[in-house]
Order: structure tokens, then C-alpha cells, then sequence
């Protein structure tokens, strides 16, 4: 008998989710902070010393120059700037939605240290000598022109020193009045120059006895207004270097977002569908608990005040495929015990059993890739790393919980008894009740003997291997300007352009890139890049040149020698502290073996990433790490499910004295999961193939090592990982024959 209470439960907790996200999502998205890579900004790391140049800092003068940063940002109404001190002498800024990124960079930059010299440069007045908070912009008596006036706290020495100065005679009868004057800057070289360092050199002919000073230049309202400012905000108590920085156009930001949210929708759309065409009334139910997981993932993000980067976007829109892992691990187990000819109930029970312990270690050990990427990845990789981990918490609470809370209420209403229509399962699929003996395990109607293969997989393999270390020694990887250092310049046009134009313009600049790239669907995106790190001033021109001619200011990256050097050891450390970790908890959880030759398997996934972008001369960025430490995260999981099925199956049988055993299980315990290993690689691949084609340019080739990954990952965990575990478990087992002794601390196979 139906009980129908159960099934209006249902309809009615999906009623008040539906109603709960549909008036809610837009306030949340709303909320949530977007990056620099999402509405335009730009971001920069200053190396700090003293002005005496002495690296060794203190604590309180790094927070005292953050504050006077934020003092002067302030002046310009940026939404929420974001200040980070990173020990043991950095300051890292960010500016989301800055519309004049000159203008802010100037403001940071400027130490402002103002001083009044003579042509010979010895210096009379400096910063000291002002009243605090007393510059302004106004306009000249005389010509009306823009000018910066002040006042000085001792008039009777700016008297002393317009004294001195008119006695001069002519033409060194001048008052050089320069901001952050510099050891080895001179008067005489910059008065030669069309655009001096120096702000204004007045002759003084008459002693002035007053404390109001009036500084003239080639001003605009805006550049008077912006000195007056940086003085009012004073000078920073340290000196700023410049060591990385990157700044994207507003244009560059809204196309990447709304490209990125275009291919989510498909990624996510394509695995619904395939979801529910596989696994029928349960694919159903996983669409259902998808969509609350990513409202529950932008909640939970919106509420923590995260800052949603464009690499946060792939990982939600990956995580939702890698959640999907979790209902696939669950309904493959349930389709198992209903094909043993059990009912529905107890199938559902069953299934739900057998699947929590894979799905908890499938999820901590991607949790472990994750948590290394946070701590040694940048602010965009941390930002990537961020929403994975929310995201592998949040798919555990909906897969584990809300897909058993729902699948449950159908499975105890009675409605879905004798029904294996509705969970994808022909009836001529389940095995008959009076028979004994255990099902075969099938894909696509046959039995694989995929153990009896593995010399050629191997081989396989060991060929790739050694081509790929042969394209890496001969064309090795096209680092990008993350571990080589120099500038990165990437131009958006409204229409296409060639790589001959662009040449002629970096030439009217007097620049010569090093290497021009064209891209973008209609050949509108043009990248450029200089091995040698643009200055300040060098950003500037470029971003008005530009932004003037093409109508979106270009993305600038920069990035010093020294950062470069970390970012890649950091890279290098990443991936060696995941493995390390990965091999701890999987020799807790396992033994030795399993966790041996699951590094093996992820390292040669890691490999083939390497491998081909040094093939496809592609460019290497910090993002590829983040890819790479994702497919380690993902190797795993899919390694550890198989393995997981491979310790069930010893269980089962107790005691395994042979070969030939051995082999059985590994081939059985293949073929139980083969159907889950290829259904979770084509969910999470179309995610990020949607990715791929559709998205953003900037993550292409994020998406393409993910997909290279993807694919490599199931290939190593089905033919390479649980077979070099047998062969390494197997060469002595006629002497040390496999006991199960269940372990209270690793449940696993004991000698």
C-alpha cells in the first residue's frame, strides 16, 4: 500500500526550497563581492623597506603604511578595497571596480615626500614643515589655471628661504619643489626633459614672509585635486617596491563573467540531462539536491564575505560535477542490490551503507588537494581553493543527506516497489532469486578482462611517458609571467585585429614585445608579452594608448623576478605536500601499497598535463597549478573509490593465497566500478568542457588541463593503479597470503 503522506512531503520540502531560492538568489548574488577578474580593478604586491632601505621591517610600521594606503584609497570611493600584509614585508592591495587605475596606482605608489630645493638640489623644507591636512585645489588669481595651495607651520623660515633663493642670481633663482625626490635626481638633467619629475620651479625674487604656499604646475583639476590629496593623506612611514601587479580592463571582467555564467549554465544543464537519461527517477532527485547545493555553496560564500574570483566560478561549476560523484557512487550501489533481485527498500538501506565509507574518503582526500592549493596559492588560486573546499563540504551535507532524505521519502511510500523501471534497471537485468551464484559484473552487456590486459595498458603508458619527456627536454613548458618575471598585456578590440597592428602600436610606444598572440572568437584579443617588467609609467601609457584607441583599457600583468622564483617553488612544494599528506591519510585508511601506488598514478596524471602543454606550446600559468592540484584532488577520489571496492571484495572473500585469486578481485572490483568511473568523468568533463568552449579566454587553459586530467585520472585509476597495486601485493603472496583482520584503525587487509 502507497503511503501518499510521504510523497506530499516531498512536493512540499521541494516547494519551500523552490520558493526559498527563487526569492532569495538574486539578493544573494547581488551581495556577493565580485573579484578584480569579474568587474575590473586591479591588484598589486609592494615589497616594503625602510627609507633607508633596510628590508627588515617591523610589524607596526607594515600595518602603519597599510592604513595610510587605505587613507588614500579612500579618497577615490572604491567599493571595499582589500588590504593583506603578507610577512615578512609585503602588502598586498586590491582594488575591485577602480574606474582610473593610473590614478590609484599613483596614489599608492607615491610616497609623498615633498621638499623644497634649490637648482643644486639642496634641500630647505620637506613634509615636516606643513600643517597637516592643509592642501587644497583652487585656481589661480592670475591665470585661473588649477593649483595645489598649502600652509607652512613656520612662516619665518619659508622667509628664511625665499631670502636665500632671491639672492641667487638668475636663472638659479628658483624654488624646486619636488615630490619623492630620489638620490641622484637633478635639477639641471630634468629641466631638459619635456616631462620633469619634479612638480614646479618658480623664480623667487622677493622674500615671503607668510604661511601659504602656492605650487603651480601643468595641472588638471583632477591632478591638482589628486596631489592635494596624497599630501593631505601624508607620507608613508615606509618605502614601496612594486614586485607584482596585475590590472584588468571593466570590459575584460563583464565578458569573462558573463561567458563563465553562460558555460556554467551548459555544464550544469548537460549533467542534469545525462543524469536523469542514466539513472532515471534517482538522476531526478540529484538535479534536485544540485540546485540546492549551489545555492547553498553561494549562501555560504555571500555569507563568509568571500570575494568570487573568475577560478571560483570553474570550481564551483566543478565542483557541482564532482558532487554528482557522490549520488553516482550511491545509485550504482542501489541499481547493485536491486539486480541481486532485493527489493526496493532494502536495496535503498544497502546501497546507502556500502557507499558513506567511499564517499567519505573519496572526499577528504580531495579536501586535502585543496587545502594545500589555499595555503600556498595566490589570491586568485586561494579564491579557486576557497570554493572547492566549500564546495566538497556542501556536496557531502546535499549527496549524503538531502539525496537519502529525498530518495528516502519515495522508497518508503511503497511507490517505487516493483518499479526497477524507474532507477534505470530492466527487469531482465535482475537475477533470479533460486539462482546462487553471484552476479557477473557487466558493462555495455559484456564482462572485460581488464587485469588480463595490463601489460599492454602499461605499455602503453610507459611510451607516453617517454615521449613526453622527450617533448619537455626539447621544447620544455611555455612558462607564463608568473615563474619567468616580465609583463603580460592583454588587449581587447571591438573588432578583430592583426598581430601586424598591434606591432605598429607597441612601436608608436617604443616597445617591443617579446611575443604577440592572437585569440578570441573573432580574433579581438591580442596578447603580449615583455620579458622585462613595465614600469609604472610604462602601465599608464599603455592603458590610456589603448584604452583610447580600442575602447577598453587592457589587462597589465607584472610580475619581478623574485615573485616568479616563489611562485614556482611554491608550485613545486604544493604538489609534493599533497602527496605526502594524500600518502598519510591513505596508508592510515589503507595500507602501504594502495597509498604508494596511488601517488604513482596521480603523478603520471600530473605528468600528461605537463607533457601537453609543453606539446601545445600552450602558456603555463599559476592557474595550471590550481588544475593540476584539482586533478590531484580528482585522482584520488576516483583511485580510492576502486580501491575502496578492491578491500570490500578481500573482505568478502577472507583469506587470498594466490595470484590468480588476486587477480579475480582486482578485475572484479574493476568491472563494479567501471560504470561509476566513466558516468562521474563524463559529468565532471562536460562541466569542463562547457568551460573549454564557451568560457571566459583567460581560464582556457585552465579548462583544457582540467579536461586532459579528467580523462587521464579515470584512465590511471581503472588500468594503472589498482593493477601495479596487485602486482606489487601479489609478488609474494604464496608466502604472505592476505588475511582479512578487520582493523579498528584502518578497517583494511591485514598480513
Amino acid at each position: 500500500m502507497v503511503k501518499r503522506g510521504r510523497i506530499v512531503a516531498f512536493f512540499l520540502i521541494v516547494l519551500i526550497f523552490a520558493g526559498t531560492i527563487g526569492t532569495t538568489i538574486t539578493g544573494i548574488t547581488k551581495d556577493i563581492k565580485l573579484g578584480l577578474d569579474l568587474q575590473g580593478g586591479f591588484e598589486v604586491l609592494y615589497e616594503a623597506e625602510t627609507l633607508d632601505g633596510d628590508p627588515d621591517v617591523s610589524m607596526d610600521a607594515l600595518e602603519a603604511t597599510t592604513e595610510s594606503l587605505r587613507e588614500r584609497i579612500d579618497v577615490l570611493g572604491v567599493n571595499e578595497p582589500n588590504f593583506n600584509i603578507e610577512e615578512p614585508n609585503r602588502i598586498r592591495v586590491q582594488l575591485a571596480g577602480v574606474e582610473d587605475q593610473s590614478e590609484a596606482r599613483e596614489l599608492l605608489s607615491t610616497s609623498a615626500e615633498l621638499s623644497f630645493r634649490d637648482v643644486n638640489d639642496k634641500e630647505y623644507l620637506d613634509g615636516s614643515d606643513l600643517k597637516e591636512g592643509s592642501a587644497r585645489q583652487d585656481f589661480s588669481s592670475r591665470t585661473n589655471q588649477p593649483i595645489v595651495t598649502l600652509q607652512l607651520k613656520d612662516p619665518a623660515k619659508f622667509a628664511d628661504v625665499t631670502r636665500q633663493i632671491s639672492q641667487m642670481p638668475r636663472p638659479d633663482n628658483r624654488l624646486v619643489i619636488w615630490m619623492d625626490y630620489e638620490e641622484g635626481d637633478s635639477f639641471e638633467e630634468e629641466s631638459q626633459k619635456e616631462d620633469p619629475k619634479y612638480i614646479s620651479a618658480p623664480e623667487v625674487n622677493e622674500t615671503l614672509n607668510t604661511s601659504n604656499v602656492q605650487i603651480n604646475g601643468d595641472f588638471t583639476v583632477e591632478s591638482a585635486q589628486r596631489l592635494a590629496d596624497i599630501l593631505n593623506a601624508g607620507s608613508l612611514p615606509l618605502k614601496l617596491n612594486e614586485v607584482y601587479s596585475t590590472s584588468v580592463g571593466a570590459q575584460f571582467g563583464q565578458q569573462a563573467m558573463d561567458k563563465t555564467v553562460f558555460a556554467g549554465f551548459l555544464g550544469v544543464g548537460l549533467i542534469f540531462l545525462f543524469m536523469i537519461a542514466y539513472y532515471r527517477f534517482p538522476g531526478f532527485i540529484a538535479s534536485i539536491t544540485l540546485s540546492i547545493y549551489i545555492y547553498l555553496i553561494l549562501l555560504v560564500f555571500e555569507w563568509m564575505n568571500g570575494v568570487l574570483t573568475l577560478p571560483g566560478i570553474a570550481a564551483l561549476i566543478l565542483g557541482v560535477g564532482m558532487a554528482v560523484d557522490a549520488n553516482i557512487i550511491t545509485y550504482e550501489r542501489i541499481k547493485e542490490e536491486l539486480k541481486t533481485g532485493k527489493s526496493t527498500l532494502s536495496a535503498f538501506k544497502a546501497g546507502n551503507k556500502n557507499s558513506l565509507s567511499t564517499i567519505l574518503d573519496a572526499n577528504i582526500t580531495t579536501m586535502i588537494a585543496a587545502a594545500v592549493l589555499f595555503i600556498f596559492g595566490t589570491s586568485s588560486v586561494k579564491g579557486f581553493a576557497t570554493m572547492l573546499i566549500i564546495s566538497i563540504l556542501v556536496s557531502f551535507i546535499t549527496a549524503v543527506f538531502g539525496t537519502r532524505l529525498f530518495l528516502g521519502l519515495w522508497v518508503n511510500s511503497r511507490f517505487l516497489n516493483k518499479r526497477p523501471g524507474w532507477f534505470g534497471i530492466n527487469k531482465n537485468q535482475i537475477q533470479d532469486k533460486s539462482v546462487k551464484e553471484e552476479i557477473e559484473p557487466k558493462m555495455f552487456g559484456r564482462k572485460f578482462d581488464l587485469v588480463g590486459q595490463r601489460k599492454k595498458f602499461f605499455a602503453i603508458s610507459f611510451i607516453l611517458i617517454i615521449a613526453g619527456i622527450a617533448c619537455l627536454a626539447v621544447f620544455r613548458l611555455n612558462l607564463g609571467i608568473d615563474f619567468t618575471s616580465g609583463s603580460r598585456v592583454e588587449i581587447l578590440a571591438d573588432s578583430s585585429v592583426t598581430k601586424e597592428e598591434i606591432e605598429e602600436d607597441f612601436a608608436e610606444l617604443d616597445h617591443s614585445p617579446k611575443q604577440i598572440v592572437i585569440s578570441g572568437d573573432n580574433n579581438e584579443i591580442a596578447v603580449a608579452r615583455f620579458d622585462s617588467v613595465l614600469g609604472q609609467g610604462e602601465v599608464a601609457d599603455l592603458q590610456d594608448y589603448f584604452g583610447e584607441k580600442y575602447g577598453s583599457n587592457p589587462s597589465i600583468s607584472t610580475v619581478s623576478p623574485v615573485v616568479g622564483q616563489e611562485l614556482a617553488r611554491n608550485a613545486v612544494l604544493a604538489v609534493l605536500y599533497a602527496s605526502v599528506c594524500i600518502i598519510i591519510y591513505v596508508t592510515f585508511r589503507f595500507e602501504f601499497f594502495f597509498a604508494l601506488t596511488a601517488i604513482i598514478a596521480l603523478l603520471h596524471d600530473a605528468f600528461f598535463i605537463l607533457a601537453l602543454f609543453s606539446i601545445t606550446r600552450l602558456e603555463f600559468d599559476i592557474t595550471i597549478i590550481a588544475a593540476i592540484l584539482t586533478i590531484v584532488g580528482y585522482s584520488i577520489n576516483d583511485t580510492i573509490v576502486t580501491f575502496d571496492r578492491i578491500r570490500e571484495n578481500l573482505k568478502l572473500k577472507k583469506r587470498v593465497k594466490s595470484f590468480g585469486e588476486l587477480a579475480k578481485i582486482v578485475n572484479r572490483s574493476l568491472m563494479q566500478t567501471l560504470a561509476r568511473s566513466f558516468n562521474t568523468v563524463i559529468t565532471v568533463v562536460f562541466a569542463a568542457l562547457m568551460l573549454l568552449i564557451f568560457g571566459a579566454s583567460s581560464i582556457t587553459n585552465f579548462a583544457f588541463a582540467l579536461v586532459v586530467g579528467l580523462i587521464a585520472g579515470t584512465y590511471s585509476s581503472l588500468f594503472i593503479a589498482a593493477q601495479l597495486w596487485m602486482i606489487l601485493r601479489g609478488r609474494n603472496i604464496k608466502e604472505k597470503p592476505i588475511n582479512y583482520i578487520k582493523s579498528k584503525q584502518t578497517g583494511g587487509p591485514q598480513v
